[in-house]
């Protein structure tokens, strides 16, 4: 008989990490495994390594709802320095391209920001996690290889801008899609008024409703219930018969109205997650089967 492997450990539910600047969101993941004692953690969406900020983590049957997260919209501050290309679209790059922009006044960055918000498609950085024919696209750049990427259709809900005690420098903050390159719309600003730019100081202040607030330091941090990872979902208390019955993943009859329901059993641990279809409550992603 085979030894058990410390992915069996059953720890389940979820952290919020403020993830700090040097280091990957692999790394972070690397961690919360060694101090919890399991394999089976994933995280909702890459942060730069220089970037910081939410990074929202699943533990066991957490990592089953993290499909809940990854398509939630973000809110980021960064700083979009004007004047330097650089070939990273950030800080961590070398300058590729420099640019007398020293005439550029805030209006004209507020305007270039507002005709990049609302649906618009980008070109994905080289520098990207995005695989292309099974490379990660930031592999191939290390190689000095470029491949032609085809823009992607994202959503800008916000893009405010303001001046900073440097000319050069703007204070920016974005909510967006999911899948928004923050450092292409440094790039493509920069571009917009006649010149570069590049971005620093990448933070991640939102990922849905989890805001930076509720972040915890990555070593000093807390394990908090699987539901944390579906705030604001309506909640269905199943009796034994229902959750027997969502245990086999069937329907649980009409839909009293629409969206998403967290079932919950009796002690308020959460066993499956269900959808409003075709007027029936439908199963999603059962997290304790029959």
């Amino acid at each position: 008989m085979s030894r058990r492997r410390r992915s069996d450990s059953g720890v389940s539910g979820c952290v919020v990490i403020d993830k700090p600047s040097g280091c990957t969101s692999h790394d972070v993941v690397d961690q919360v495994r060694k101090r919890l004692g399991t394999r089976k953690v994933g995280h909702s969406g890459t942060l730069d390594p220089d970037a910081t900020g939410v990074l929202i983590l699943g533990i066991g049957a957490g990592t089953k709802l993290l499909q809940f997260v990854t398509g939630a919209d973000k809110t980021y501050s960064a700083e979009i320095v004007l004047g330097t290309e650089t070939d990273t679209l950030d800080s961590s790059g070398q300058v590729t391209a420099t640019h007398d922009m020293g005439s550029v006044e805030l209006t004209a960055v507020q305007k270039a920001a507002a005709e990049l918000t609302g649906p618009i498609e980008q070109v994905p950085p080289m520098v990207s996690a995005l695989k292309v024919d099974g490379r990660r696209l930031h592999e191939l750049a290390r190689e000095g290889i470029e491949v032609e990427r085809k823009p992607r259709p994202v959503t800008v809900h916000r893009f405010d801008v303001e001046a900073t005690s440097d000319p050069m420098v703007f204070r920016a903050e974005v909510e967006c899609s999911s899948g928004t390159y923050i450092r292409t719309l440094a790039a493509d600003v920069g571009t917009a008024l006649g010149g570069g730019a590049h971005l620093r100081n990448l933070r991640r202040s939102a990922v849905g409703t989890v805001t930076e607030t509720e972040a915890e330091p990555l070593d000093d941090f807390m394990l908090r219930p699987v539901r944390d990872l579906l705030p604001g979902i309506p909640v269905l208390t199943a009796d034994v018969a229902m959750a027997t019955d969502v245990g086999h993943g069937r329907s649980l009859g009409p839909a009293a109205g629409s969206g998403m329901v967290a079932v919950v059993d009796t002690d308020g641990e959460l066993i499956a997650v269900y959808e409003s279809r075709d007027g029936e409550l439908r199963a999603v992603k059962v997290l304790r089967p029959a």
